[in-house]
């Protein structure tokens, strides 16, 4: 009983086995792999670059004299034109130094009226030799001595007139007013280790960032020259620190001709309207560089696999693919592959299902499609 119980178990298995591999078979048989004849093609790309938001202009205000804050006439982020008056500095030690030195010229202008008249006199006694000619000396001595001293006191006077307009400090340039510091009764002066504040001139920002030495490079290849580069050169885009993008187109201005050797980057400036103020001073953001690609190879992502951080695909040459790395740079779709190098226009490779495929081993395959 046991004996007729296992040969007919065997047999059984037997049948089952039979009928898996004839239906693998079957399903190897069926299945096919879609292809992709490579040609070229043209694409626009875009590449970003951590940039630093200034304004045009960004003046900090310091005093030219000491003293207290007597009037803090603007509010931070007030609009202010040129020559508006920001702050004014305690006055009346500079108005009470002005009329003195106001005094010491006058004294001096009537002890040089009083010396041209003894000179004088004395120029006409030595006419008629009544005085000697060391008299006559003197007097002149001691008008030039006047004269020397009426200088230094409307020099003097210059200066107090100077130092009483400082106290009434005015904005030099149109801009936005930033941090105000200092309050009404704070003593500052020149050497105060903080500005009064700072006025930006914001109608037009200035961007900054870098290129590697590489990228500086293949910019100037693709355009023939730095300053080729800057008049050919496509509008720019910037992307804000919250993921948006500014709804005005910028210019790249300036390439710096230095290269950092502790960083090995090239600084660039460009330059974008702001007049609604939705930029500011200070911010950070990416700008965005579009360029085009011409003659080129691209691929779907999907026809592509990852090993070691290397990039390979299926090339098929008579019906049996080929394991094939290549090298690429990506489409800013998230979709493509632009192959720099590995594969030439006319090859076939598997468009899909890569990860299911086994080097050397003969498959079927759907007529290729033209890239």
């Amino acid at each position: 009983m046991k004996k007729e119980t296992v040969k007919t178990l065997t047999i059984l298995g037997a049948t089952l086995l039979l009928t898996g591999c004839k239906q693998t078979t079957q399903i190897r048989q069926e299945t096919e792999y879609a292809t992709l004849r490579i040609s070229s093609s043209n694409r626009e790309l875009v590449q970003t670059y951590p940039a630093a938001i200034r304004g045009r202009q960004d003046i900090e205000i310091y005093p030219q004299v000491g003293g207290f804050i007597s009037q803090v006439a603007v509010k931070e982020g007030e609009k202010v034109k040129k020559g508006q008056t920001l702050f004014i500095i305690d006055q009346v030690p500079y108005k009470a130094a002005l009329q003195t030195v106001e005094a010491n010229v006058k004294a001096a202008r009537a002890g040089v009226s009083t010396a041209q008249l003894t000179y004088d006199s004395k120029k006409e006694l030595f006419a008629r030799n009544v005085i000697s000619q060391f008299e006559l000396s003197t007097a002149e001595n001691n008008l030039l001595t006047a004269k020397a001293q009426l200088s230094q006191a409307e020099a003097q006077e210059t200066n107090a007139q100077n130092n009483l307009s400082y106290t009434v400090v005015k904005s030099p340039a149109d801009g936005i007013v930033g941090t105000i510091p200092y309050r009404v009764g704070a003593l500052v002066s020149s050497g105060s280790p903080r500005p009064l504040t700072t006025v930006s001139d914001n109608a037009e920002m200035y961007v900054y960032f870098s290129m590697t030495e590489n990228q500086l490079l293949a910019l100037t290849r693709r355009y023939g020259s730095v300053d080729e580069a800057l008049r050919s050169m496509p509008d720019i885009q910037l992307k804000l620190s919250d993921g948006t993008t500014y709804t005005r187109p910028g210019r790249i201005e300036t390439i710096s001709g230095i290269i950092d050797q502790t960083t090995g980057s090239v600084s660039l400036r460009a330059v974008f309207p702001n007049e609604g103020r939705l930029l500011h001073s200070g911010d950070s953001g990416n700008v965005v560089i579009p360029y085009k690609r011409e003659n080129c190879i691209v691929i779907p992502q999907i026809a592509t696999m990852e090993i070691q951080d290397k990039t390979y695909v299926y090339k098929v040459e008579d019906e049996i693919p080929q394991h094939t790395m290549i090298e690429v740079t990506p489409v800013n779709n998230g979709q493509e592959y632009i192959v720099e190098a590995g594969l030439t226009r006319g090859d076939v490779i598997v468009a899909e299902g890569v990860g299911l495929m086994r080097p050397g081993v003969s498959i079927q395959t759907k007529p290729a499609t033209q890239e």
